[in-house]
């Protein structure tokens, strides 16, 4: 406040004093602060801070819990084959299933930014999310199916794969030690006997069930004779119901169609042909005097595809189901990171000659790197505690290739065997994982808010 002297010139009176208590911004005394806080103080405490702490002090006991174990639990952590399985498993989980999910979000976000169906594409790929993990670990049971008339994998695996190696019509088809046919070596089988101009020759076989004969399959016949070619039949010789003979063609036998008959003459083959669907076959006269040769193509098994969930292969088939989840978490998150960038910034370096790989590669991911550490983060925490994927898809006799952390906790705790030592002292290990890539998230976040 101004007050005027004898000299004209203005003096400032002082302001009021205060008392000595201070009380903070909003007037509240700490008393009432602490009440409001209170009930969510004891919840921490009761659901967070005692479970961790009692998990540390059982951890050092036997499995009884009445004896002190020092640190033989943790040490049994790193000797055990089981865990050091589910060790070896999580670091898998860590490395891949983080890197391929946030990829594909990144390349899902990027590919639909110009789209005028983007938005449609984005929401396709985010709806595995509103799936919970057990729904998808049943969905994904039934796609790593073996059957490729029941497994989606399979089906379309093995599509893939006969449309480049045909399977064979008969792939458990042999002779009898009665027929004209002896083993040649590798799964293939040769006439006993040269054949010759003229010669109608016999090939029968058995072992296919009437079931299983193609669809086109004739009653087998005998061929009309040729006197400058060598002709034959092929067939099943099976009567249903009994009553056949073995060599001869009996009336309700048929033909083995598509059977693949070659002549060979010292190793070479001079000849080849394939059965009518009657079984009939005819060869020129190159065949004279050659053995007729039943090649390892025409009893080759029928490929069932990929064990998607056999031992090899169970722990990156449950990844993939992770990051089928997952891959939509990551894109949305990435899409905003993207939306947000400068454009001018982009506008101005293909302007001066970049190409679109080159914006992606030296703008576009260095301004996004915040956004991709945070997805990376969050699904690695994510991934660390993953238990119901593996428990639902993994099959009983692939479950301890497929064996991770969190599912090792629930078997040491909670089954047959139960032994809360090992399982207080897993669960222990998996928070001292946990808490570095926190440590990392939090002073990654405080760094952005500082600047």
């Amino acid at each position: 406040m101004k007050a005027a002297t004898a000299g004209g010139a203005a003096s400032v009176t002082p302001p009021p004093a205060t008392s000595g208590k201070r009380k903070s911004v909003t007037g509240t005394r700490r008393i009432i602060a602490f009440g409001f806080l209170l009930p969510a103080l004891i919840l921490l405490g009761a659901l967070v801070v005692y479970p961790i702490g009692f998990s540390v002090y059982r951890s050092f006991f036997d499995k009884a819990g009445t004896g002190f174990a020092g640190l033989d639990n943790y040490v049994r952590l790193f000797t055990d084959d089981t865990i050091l399985t589910a060790i070896k498993n999580n670091l898998i989980w860590v490395v891949v299933a983080p890197t391929v999910a946030t990829a594909l979000g990144l390349i899902f976000a990027v590919l639909t930014e110009r789209v005028r169906w983007g938005t449609a594409f984005k929401l396709i790929v985010f709806m595995p999310m509103a799936i919970s993990m057990l729904a998808s670990g049943i969905i994904f049971r039934l796609v790593y199916e073996q059957d490729p008339d029941r497994g989606v994998a399979n089906a379309v695996w093995v599509g893939v794969h006969d449309t480049f190696a045909e399977s064979s019509t008969y792939p458990r088809a042999r002779p009898l030690p009665v027929h004209p046919l002896k083993a040649a070596g590798g799964g293939a089988y040769v006439t006993k006997e040269p054949v010759r101009l003229g010669q109608q020759v016999n090939l029968p076989l058995i072992g296919v069930a009437p079931a299983q004969m193609p669809k086109d399959a004739q009653l087998a016949k005998a061929p009309a004779t040729a006197p400058d070619r060598v002709t034959g039949t092929a067939w099943l010789d099976f009567t249903r119901g009994g009553g056949g003979k073995p060599n001869v063609i009996d009336s309700k036998e048929s033909g083995l169609g598509g059977l693949t008959i070659e002549a060979v003459k010292d190793g070479r083959v001079v000849d080849s042909t394939k059965a009518a669907a009657d079984g009939t076959f005819s060869l020129s006269a190159k065949a004279d005097g050659a053995e007729l040769r039943l090649p390892a193509s025409n009893f080759r098994e029928q490929y069932n595809g990929v064990d998607w969930l056999g031992p090899n292969v169970v722990t990156p088939a449950i990844i993939g189901s992770y990051v089928w989840m997952w891959a939509g978490f990551a894109m949305v998150l990435i899409a905003a990171g993207l939306a947000s960038l400068p454009r001018e910034l982009l506008e101005a370096a293909r302007v001066d000659g970049a190409n679109e790989w080159q914006v992606f590669r030296r703008i576009t991911v260095p301004l996004l790197a915040p956004v991709l550490a945070v997805v990376t983060v969050t699904l690695m925490i994510n991934v660390l505690k993953i238990f119901d994927l593996v428990f639902i898809i993994a099959p009983g006799n692939s479950l301890d290739d497929a064996n991770v952390l969190a599912l090792q906790l629930y078997q040491s705790s909670f089954g047959t065997d139960a032994d809360l030592g090992i399982g207080s002292a897993i669960a222990v290990f998996l928070l001292l994982l946990v808490i570095p890539v926190m440590l990392f998230n939090i002073r990654r976040m405080r760094k952005e808010q500082g600047r």
